[in-house]
């Protein structure tokens, strides 16, 4: 038998420190997270969805469940395989997920191993059919799409990997898009390391925009990018499915001699202050097959003799300049999005050699990503903005234990949880969800 190691506390050399407590646990809250997946189907849509392939003719665990494992285990905060080596006898993890045992760390790394591009497309499926969902119970009848790319290190010999000059370091140049107005996961993409930023985004977006059209339509839907995407693909693809789009142009000699021709200086010029000079014009790049609605923001700051400008393409017809500088700088919040992504969700860990696995990675911290996302809003309006390591602090991370009678199962919490309350009045709003 394993004897565990008991220690005493310096402080007060009385106390006995051991891992000794029995079958508790550090995660009940998770038991929020399961019931919102019960109430979005998430078990039967993966099962009915998700093609894998299996070459096994014997296994403890269906893919669903590892899928569902590795998911719970990322919203916990355990971003390693390695941590269901302690996990597997976890009593909350076998309740949550009607198992006498978990995987073990090696079944999960053979998981990885039986994804194709086949159970990332459908794993997509998947994920549209969760914000479907959401959106349908919310009503949301506007979509604001921020399209981005991000990147992901490598530090071994890992397939597609490639030396990014951008950011200075070998890895993948993942392409992303979120809904810019709930934070919602839409789509992502893992790429080579050396792509530029747009590279496929034509048949990246096609889906999205088919999709919020035609299978789920919206009243207006917006693309908002950066520079990096300021291609006519780009601009073609949405000008194709009638959307909306605000892209942010690269200065050049032709745009900067556009800019300064609506500058206007006069005698009584105020150098002291502050000037903001919104235009609207038309312009047409060499690669553009006809000229478009361009934005202009010419600032000059205090003290300072030049203007500095700043230039939006787009194709709406009523929109102002101002107004249109304001709705693209909301994209910012994006980034806030993608950080939470990586560092709360570990959307950037490429632990694997495969490149589909990498990518299968990236895909099941996107559904985790979600998830939480999803519980955000049923949360009240002053803690909807909580980053998922506060709600594990607050909400997850509650210590509990299974106890089994002839006629049920109870999950008894600490009554010493500060935060109790909160955690009864998100159950109840999961609950109420039709």
């Amino acid at each position: 038998m394993k004897t565990l190691p008991e220690k005493r506390a310096n402080f007060n050399p009385k106390i006995h420190i051991s891992h000794t407590g029995g079958e508790l646990s550090t995660d009940a809250g998770l038991i929020l997270i399961k019931e919102l997946m019960v109430k979005l189907g998430f078990s039967q849509l993966v099962d009915q969805l998700v093609t894998f392939d299996d070459q096994r003719h014997y296994y403890r665990h269906a893919n669903f469940q590892l899928l569902e494992q590795v998911i719970l285990q990322l919203i916990a905060g355990y971003a390693a395989d390695l941590a269901a080596k302690n996990l597997r006898h976890d009593p909350i993890f076998k309740l949550l997920l009607g198992q006498p045992q978990l995987a073990s760390q090696p079944s999960l790394s053979r998981f990885w191993q039986r994804f194709d591009e086949q159970t990332l497309t459908s794993l997509q499926t998947v994920n549209q059919a969760l914000l479907d969902q959401v959106q349908l119970r919310t009503n949301q009848t506007e979509l604001v799409i921020d399209l981005d790319s991000t990147h992901a290190d490598t530090y071994g010999n890992q397939e597609q990997t490639a030396f990014n000059a951008h950011y200075g370091t070998r890895g993948y140049h993942p392409l992303v898009a979120f809904d810019g107005q709930t934070g919602h996961f839409l789509k992502a993409q893992l790429r080579p390391g050396n792509v530029y930023t747009s590279t496929e985004i034509k048949p990246f977006l096609t889906p999205l925009l088919k999709h919020y059209q035609h299978t789920l339509p919206c009243q207006e839907i917006m693309v908002r990018a950066d520079s990096g995407f300021a291609t006519p693909e780009l601009y073609t693809t949405c000008e194709a499915y009638q959307t909306h789009y605000l892209v942010r142009l690269k200065t050049n000699r032709q745009l900067a001699h556009l800019a300064e021709s609506f500058i206007q200086i006069g005698d009584d010029q105020p150098w002291s202050e502050t000037e903001i000079h919104y235009h609207t014009t038309t312009y047409q790049a060499g690669s553009w097959d006809h000229s478009r609605k361009i934005f202009i923001k010419s600032t000059r700051l205090a003290g300072e003799l030049r203007f500095q400008h700043e230039y939006l393409v787009t194709n709406f017809t009523e929109l102002g300049a101002e107004t249109a500088f304001a709705a693209y700088h909301q994209r910012g919040k994006m980034e806030n999005y993608l950080k939470e992504a990586k560092t709360g969700f570990y959307f950037d860990k490429t632990d694997s050699s495969s490149f589909i696995a990498n990518h299968a990675r990236m895909i099941l911290s996107l559904l985790a990503y979600n998830l939480v996302s999803f519980l955000k809003q049923l949360l009240p309006a002053a803690q909807a903005g909580l980053s998922v390591g506060t709600l594990r602090l607050w909400l997850f991370k509650i210590a509990g234990k299974v106890v089994h009678s002839g006629r049920k199962i109870q999950l008894k919490l600490s009554y010493h949880h500060v935060y109790r309350n909160l955690f009864y009045q998100l159950l109840a709003r999961i609950q109420a969800l039709s």
